[in-house]
């Protein structure tokens, strides 16, 4: 059972800037079900399509929750699930009938399996020039890694990131969240709104072809570009180091806290805080580049102050002072934070008698979040009613449908 208190919140309609978009969802895991569970939290209708067995996230636990993955619950809501073997000659046309009825399909299938089941983009829009085809893989649909499979640890390892994340006496590590698979999956549903945009504008739609390894590298912008421009290769230091200074974590008289000081208006604040302006007066320290020149110094002069008091003294102080600080959460203490409960940031939706816990979308239209229409499907759920209602088959076939093993 969950042990988290939250909550129970009625279902509520999504938002409705993409009511009538229908999206056949064929991916598993994490970057794809993301995409489309943000793309169905803005209104589109999503029809996830799971081969026999379902989605390889359902499998992924423990810990579960009722029997299931809260992987596979955290990217999955507002969908209806369909088990198809579409690899099958007769679970293909069940397939190609849905996708006949989709404005976008979204594959994580790498470009050979997608032409082995004729599911490529030239493909499946040589009759449907509307439909927008997503395909959200590793190393995208061309290039030498084409052809490699990929997840999210692999990417983050492509992209850089694990070398610049920790300590230089660490080891590289890993983002403590799938990043890339969120990131690419933002960008594929991106992606969406913006062929959406233009098929209004066109009457045609587009292949879109998005990767992790490319997304997390995006991702990896500042730190990259920053290399280009001055061959400097930079190096991880955990929290204690930046083209900012000050922009870092610092121990207090009992627990750790992070301290951003973006320009010399906070600089004086903070020093205003501290009771001692005339720190920020001094000359050594008057703009950016003189004060990394003097990090060293500096540092250890805020350090020394900020382990004479408790984190909560100086976050409410800092806070006074417009000075930008924050407390290192774990992730139970970010769950029980006031601040992300008045913004219904987390929630719990109700499935039968059970309450299944989400993570909101993070944004208000005209001061309204909205909350999941519908909890993740269990598999298979919404087969017999896509069957007969969308694709509107009778009982003959669908009987047809069941004694071939297509669904």
């Amino acid at each position: 059972m969950n042990s988290v208190d939250l909550a129970i919140e009625p279902a509520t309609a999504p938002f409705k800037m993409l009511s009538g978009v229908r999206v056949v969802d064929l991916t598993t895991s994490i970057a794809g079900p993301y995409a489309t569970m943000l793309l169905s939290d803005f209104g589109a209708e999503v029809v996830k399509v799971e081969r026999p067995g379902g989605d390889d996230a359902r499998q992924w636990g423990p810990p579960f929750l009722h029997g299931e993955s809260l992987w596979f619950l955290s990217v999955n809501r507002n969908k209806m699930s369909v088990e198809l073997d579409y690899a099958s000659p007769e679970g293909r046309r069940v397939l190609s009938d849905l996708l006949d009825k989709a404005d976008v399909v979204v594959t994580n299938q790498l470009a050979n399996v997608q032409r082995k089941l004729g599911l490529d983009a030239p493909t499946v829009r040589a009759r449907r020039p509307r439909l927008i085809h997503v395909s959200l893989t590793g190393f995208g649909l061309s290039g030498p890694n084409s052809g490699l499979p990929c997840y999210d640890l692999i990417a983050e390892g492509y992209s850089g990131v694990m070398d610049l994340t920790g300590t230089i006496e660490s080891e590289p590590q890993k983002v403590g969240s799938p990043a890339a698979d969120m990131l690419a999956g933002t960008d594929a549903a991106m992606a969406v709104l913006a062929a959406l945009h233009k098929r209004n504008a066109t009457g045609q739609g587009c292949v879109l072809d998005i990767s992790l390894t490319e997304s997390m590298i995006r991702f990896m912008s500042p730190r990259i570009v920053t290399y280009m421009g001055s061959g400097e290769v930079p190096r991880r230091s955990g929290g204690k180091d930046s083209v900012i200074a000050i922009y870092q974590t610092f121990e207090t008289a009992d627990l750790p806290m992070t301290l951003g000081i973006g320009n010399d208006a906070i600089w004086k604040r903070l020093w205003s805080a501290f009771g001692r302006p005339e720190v920020a007066d001094d000359p050594r320290f008057s703009n950016n580049a003189e004060r990394r020149a003097h990090r060293e110094e500096i540092v250890a002069m805020i350090q020394e102050i900020l382990n004479t008091r408790p984190r909560a003294e100086w976050l409410a102080l800092f806070g006074a002072n417009k000075v930008p600080a924050g407390p290192i959460y774990r992730v139970d203490e970010v769950v029980k934070d006031p601040h992300f409960h008045a913004r219904a940031t987390f929630y719990e939706m109700d499935r039968d008698g059970e309450a299944l816990p989400q993570v909101g979308l993070g944004i208000k239209v005209d001061g309204v979040a909205p909350r999941g229409s519908a909890p993740p499907p269990r598999l298979g759920a919404h087969t017999e009613a896509i069957m007969r209602g969308l694709l509107a088959y009778d009982d003959a076939r669908i009987a047809e449908l069941r004694a071939s093993g297509a669904i």
